[in-house]
């Protein structure tokens, strides 16, 4: 089997992280001031609702918090399943449902926003457990903090040492959380020109992104 797989691969962490701030910004957008990446900050307004009294507001943050951590554990018990199939490379799996899931929130309307959120948190969560990897190195490709992290300890430790490899790797990083506020900035400004259905566009982001995975040769199912 090849040593590398096609999940690694900076061109399809590009298309992971635009569709992320993609769908981040189409629930803060449109879906009522939710966020599908960004738990820290759904935490924050929970806790802020809570504390108020604000129950019903408080479980509009609650719900996306839960949806995420049960998307982590489905793409979690996903790999260890489909790694026992020799046919099947998971990471198919988890994108093509995915793109499944995004396309039909496109067509839930306002009364669903909740469940829009739910789907899209829950999605978010499958990806960011799934594609962990960019040129041997850890990143995440729907949220930043993790990425500016990791990029500014490498930038620090070239200024200290001047191995151009840590600058090459704050470079990705950097370029990640560049990506990633594009597509954020793209959610936002076509939200309002198309609505709801605005989220298809993240789903042909993905197809492509899952295209991209496609091996010419041979691939390694893990």
């Amino acid at each position: 089997m090849d040593s590398k797989h096609k999940s690694d691969t900076l061109l399809l962490a590009v298309l992971l992280s635009l569709s992320g701030g993609f769908q981040d910004a189409y629930t803060y957008v449109l879906r009522g001031n939710v966020f599908a990446n960004a738990q820290t900050g759904n935490v924050v307004f929970m806790s802020q609702r809570l504390m108020t009294g604000d129950f019903r507001g408080a479980l509009r943050y609650f719900l996306p918090l839960v949806a995420f951590a049960s998307g982590i554990l489905v793409a979690e018990q996903s790999a260890h399943f489909f790694k026992k199939i020799n046919k099947v490379y998971w990471r198919h799996v988890i994108l093509i449902l995915e793109i499944i899931v995004l396309s039909i929130v496109g067509f839930l309307p306002v009364e669903f926003n909740e469940l829009a959120n739910i789907l899209v948190s829950f999605t978010c969560a499958m990806q960011v457990q799934t594609f962990r990897s960019l040129k041997g190195h850890n990143y995440a490709s729907t949220m930043c903090i993790g990425n500016l992290r990791s990029g500014t300890e490498s930038l620090s430790k070239y200024l200290r040492t001047r191995n151009k490899s840590n600058i090459i790797d704050s470079l990705y990083y950097f370029g990640i959380i560049l990506v990633f506020a594009i597509g954020a900035g793209l959610g936002s400004i076509l939200s309002g020109y198309w609505g709801f259905k605005t989220i298809l566009i993240s789903s042909v982001i993905l197809l492509l992104a899952n295209l991209s995975m496609v091996e010419r040769k041979t691939v390694e199912y893990r």
